[in-house]
């Protein structure tokens, strides 16, 4: 099926439907939705009632779905990412966040519960997703956020500001220094992706910023080493840390941290689609008491 003039609304989502198949899309007929209602600015469910009339197609649907088509990520397009109860703004230079990091911020929520005021930080913060959603959904809570990059930086600084959350521009090896000890959670999202392994969706390998996807090092393993060490450092003891990765890395972070000798009830967690996504922990000492 291709576009013509004239074309209805339905025939013309039936139609970026089969070239987004075609093309590889791992969820043609969503995307397909979504980038007409990108246009109409009406809602899915309305939409969908419109596909069951003779509505005729938005101009200038077939160019977002030839874009689409060359798997430029639907994020990029619409310029909206959604995060659990979070709509952000994302666009080139900022990684998009995904559908697994959301069960990382609930185990930030549920370890926090009945914690007055507490204090988290979120090292990486990239389009401000985890640090914007503990905001939002712990009232009450002090959430500082960092990053790096100063394309993701202006990015979380548009999601974050709203949210009350201070964002510092830094490297989450040494950031905050001033607040080493204070925080009652720490969680980070890192780089974690090995040096020689290249992602194989387009819109990763081609899209996401490569500062945000390789950890450092052969094994990747810079970064998220990096992020345990100044979690030991800025937590208050009793203080709780939770560090996404790679399923396949979990082993290898349960025992770094174990070896760092300031951890204790490490644990790994897995995502929605049962692989292991997270591992958590909780500071049993300053590592200056070792």
């Amino acid at each position: 099926m291709t576009f013509h003039p004239g074309q209805s609304l339905a025939e013309a989502v039936r139609a970026a439907e089969s070239v987004l198949s075609e093309a590889g899309v791992p969820s043609p007929r969503v995307d397909a939705e979504l980038l007409a209602d990108h246009l109409l600015g009406v809602g899915l469910g309305r939409l969908r009632a419109m596909l069951l009339g003779d509505s005729p197609a938005p101009e200038g649907y077939a160019e977002l779905v030839a874009e689409r088509a060359g798997r430029v990520p639907l994020q990029h397009i619409t310029g909206i990412a959604y995060f659990r109860h979070l709509e952000l703004r994302v666009g080139p230079g900022v990684f998009i966040p995904r559908p697994e990091t959301e069960s990382v911020v609930q185990l930030v929520i549920d370890h926090l519960a009945g914690t007055d005021h507490p204090k988290m930080v979120d090292l990486g913060t990239g389009s401000g997703a985890i640090a914007g959603s503990l905001a939002h959904e712990i009232p009450g809570s002090e959430v500082l956020a960092v990053e790096f990059s100063p394309l993701a930086y202006a990015w979380a600084a548009r999601n974050l500001e709203p949210l009350g959350v201070s964002l510092v521009q830094g490297d989450l090896r040494d950031a905050l220094q001033e607040h080493n000890g204070t925080f009652d959670a720490v969680v980070s999202n890192p780089p974690y992706i090995p040096a020689e392994a290249i992602p194989q969706e387009p819109e990763v390998a081609l899209h996401d910023p490569p500062e945000a996807l390789y950890g450092g090092g052969a094994d990747g393993m810079e970064l998220p080493t990096a992020a345990a060490a100044s979690a030991a450092r800025l937590l208050k003891p009793g203080g709780f840390f939770v560090m996404e990765h790679a399923e396949v890395q979990s082993a290898w972070i349960a025992g770094m941290m174990r070896r760092m000798g300031c951890w204790e009830d490490i644990s790994t967690h897995v995502d929605l689609n049962g692989k292991e996504r997270a591992t958590s922990a909780v500071l049993a000492k300053k590592p200056t008491d070792q």
